[in-house]
């Protein structure tokens, strides 16, 4: 170990941690790993490179990626980032401390919390936002958990089949290693099964269900009187949401639900191969104290002057440790700051210009794809924003391997044997038309 100066430990340090665990070397602490896994031979690495030379490799190797024109979405969207969101990222005032402890020397970092808190509840209508998750995935989990600690004595959880396939992993995942039972609620005709919902509550012993305000087909889910029958039922209604479509959808609060988690993505953050994104969760007032994460508030200070503080926190790992409400306690602080630009940059009249050029340009796309009579259409006459399926009359597979030799990544399969498209208002009419005329000559 003495050949690498950066490392802290001496030789004696590192001879009395041994001794302390009761094994001769460090090559024992790795006992466990099967004898293939470990590296036999030397890196081959090549001469020293001059700073120059190494942007040059990078550069090299970056041209090998081929650049696709997205018209997929599935969770993740290729909506226009504002190209000063990088630059005031980046200024110091407001990228202050990564975690705001120390309200003191963190004021921007907990101003902009404060407002991208705001700004979250403006979209959903709920009365707090918490200060972001690591994703929306992972923010339905939390929701999932936040039912069964909220309604007592119940440890079971409804999901909608028409949840995107992401998400109803990992709240599965999550309710297997906390005790919590799920039940799934099927699609039909386009939207979660009334009927079916209202007979798994029947049960008595549901503690929350979770509807996609927009399912995993693309389609905007009719909710109404699902409220009443959840709350009926002695159950919290969660809604799973796209919040940039919240700009011109029906809020989580018009629809009546208790939470409202989703993915910050579609605010403005890059794709960026699969992350980083942010979970957004906003609830109503009386399950506040049940919610992952921090909450900051504003205040005064001495003198009298605006200020910002983490107002509740309890609920913590680093406080509470296994009594926590939940295990997550980062929150994708540079991530909310992003989204915090990106809505003031945009404003409500701003992210109604997205939806309706995502929507105008969605729509003319189906409508092609439909006259080149290469697909069926399995959701008549059903809402949608900017994103579909269709039952394609060649192979899910072929077509979209044809599509991406053409340069689009589009045509994502699902498990029914349909290929989704997306469009935002990135797309050009000239990328549609193009994307068409690929589809026709197949």
């Amino acid at each position: 170990m003495s050949q690498f100066a950066y490392f802290p430990h001496t030789e004696e340090d590192v001879r009395a941690m041994l001794e302390r665990i009761g094994v001769k070397d460090t090559d024992a602490l790795y006992a466990d790993v099967p004898e293939q896994f470990f590296r036999k031979h030397t890196c081959a690495l090549g001469e020293a490179l001059s700073e120059q030379e190494v942007r040059e490799w990078f550069e090299r190797l970056a041209s090998m990626n081929p650049k696709l024109t997205v018209f997929a979405g599935a969770g993740a969207y290729d909506h226009y980032t504002p190209s000063v969101i990088p630059y005031i990222t980046s200024r110091s005032e407001f990228l202050t401390a990564y975690t705001p402890y120390q309200c003191e020397i963190s004021q921007g970092t907990l101003r902009y919390i404060f407002e991208y808190q705001s700004m979250i509840c403006a979209l959903t209508g709920l009365d707090v936002s918490n200060a972001s998750l690591y994703d929306g995935a992972t923010a339905a989990a939390e929701a999932m958990k936040m039912c069964v600690a909220s309604v007592r004595k119940r440890s079971r959880v409804l999901l909608s089949e028409g949840l995107l396939p992401q998400v109803l992993d990992v709240v599965e995942t999550y309710a297997r290693f906390h005790g919590v039972e799920i039940g799934r609620v099927p699609v039909m005709d386009g939207r979660t099964c009334p009927g079916c919902l209202r007979a798994a509550l029947a049960s008595g012993d549901v503690a929350g269900v979770i509807l996609p305000q927009i399912n995993r087909y693309g389609l905007v889910e009719d909710h109404e009187g699902y409220a009443e029958m959840i709350h009926g039922a002695g159950a919290l209604m969660v809604q799973y949401c796209d919040p940039s479509a919240l700009a011109v959808l029906r809020t989580p609060a018009e629809w009546g639900a208790d939470i409202a988690v989703g993915d910050g993505q579609s605010l403005g953050i890059p794709l960026c191969y699969g992350g980083p994104y942010l979970g957004f969760m906003a609830v109503k007032k009386e399950y506040m104290r049940k919610m992952p994460g921090r909450i900051v508030g504003q205040t005064l200070d001495k003198q009298g002057r605006r200020a910002y503080v983490l107002t509740l926190q309890a609920r913590e790992q680093h406080i509470k440790r296994e009594k926590a409400t939940s295990n997550i306690c980062s929150n994708e602080s540079l991530m909310a700051l992003w989204v915090t630009v990106y809505l003031s940059l945009m404003g409500p009249e701003g992210l109604k210009e997205v939806n309706r050029l995502s929507y105008d340009g969605a729509h003319y796309l189906k409508e092609q794809l439909l006259l080149s009579g290469k697909f069926e259409d399995p959701f008549p006459g059903k809402a949608f924003l900017k994103e579909f399926v269709l039952k394609p009359k060649e192979a899910p597979a072929r077509l979209q391997e044809r599509l991406q030799k053409a340069g689009f990544f589009a045509a994502l399969c699902t498990e029914e044997g349909y290929v989704s498209f997306c469009v935002t208002e990135k797309r050009s009419r000239e990328e549609v038309d193009a994307l068409v005329q690929c589809v026709k000559e197949g």
